[in-house]
């Protein structure tokens, strides 16, 4: 892409805040666009070759969206821990390993989607983010879900396609969780903590997929209480 198409592209960015460039081959993060670094509010860079997220991305201090889906990022730099304003997170289809250690200081992140990655835990940054509303794991090599979940305050947690057998029973402390997937897994009924559906604020539990057949759910202690959950929320959205 040359140089007066990137120009184009900044200039529209100065006026709304906004810029995307997606699908365009992009191996590096574009420097120039520092000059805007007050200015923006949304960088979306999908679809592209990028390996590498620079430090200067810490420098965007006002934004609210950052969107880099179908990249090639192995890591993340720490400087993108200073994004005090970021809302929306998303990194799907990435080959990312682990969070910045310093990633639950991201206090305004609301939206975090890391779908089809190399994650092997739940990372426990997380839990440190009091706004987070929905977090999507889904599609990446997870085997367990930590004790430390129970200290996660996400509405809704996406762990579909993973590898999980094991599942720490502090999940149903969860004081926000309403919304959890756990389609194509490796669980085995017994696995399953029966605190979800007895003792847990989740309405909407999906276990499809998995080691057990969805009938045998309904037969285990607690199911009626979790029905009565799944039925009053969706009477609450119909």
């Amino acid at each position: 892409m040359g140089n007066s198409a990137l120009k184009a592209h900044l200039e529209t960015a100065q006026k709304t805040g906004v810029f995307q460039l997606t699908g365009k081959g992009l191996t590096e993060f574009p420097e120039d666009l520092q000059k805007l670094a007050s200015n923006l509010r949304t960088i979306d860079l999908s679809n592209n070759k990028m390996e590498i997220l620079p430090p200067l991305i810490g420098k965007f201090s006002f934004l609210k969206s950052l969107v880099l889906n179908n990249n090639k990022l192995t890591a993340l730099p720490e400087e993108l821990c200073k994004l005090k304003k970021l809302e929306t997170l998303h990194l799907n289809g990435n080959h990312l390993r682990q969070l910045p250690a310093a990633f639950g200081q991201l206090s305004a992140l609301k939206t975090l989607s890391l779908s089809g990655n190399q994650l092997r835990t739940v990372p426990t940054q997380l839990c440190g983010l009091r706004h987070l509303d929905v977090v999507d794991l889904s599609k990446n090599q997870i085997q367990n879900v930590p004790d430390t979940v129970g200290e996660l305050q996400a509405i809704e947690l996406n762990l579909n396609q993973n590898q999980i057998s094991q599942i720490s029973v502090q999940i149903s402390h969860c004081p926000r969780l309403k919304v959890l997937r756990l389609e194509e897994n490796c669980l085995e009924l017994s696995m399953l903590p029966q605190s979800i559906l007895s003792d847990s604020q989740i309405s909407l539990l999906a276990v499809e997929g998995n080691l057990f057949e969805i009938k045998k759910l309904r037969e285990l202690e607690g199911y009626d209480k979790y029905m009565e959950r799944f039925t009053a929320t969706k009477k609450k959205f119909a």
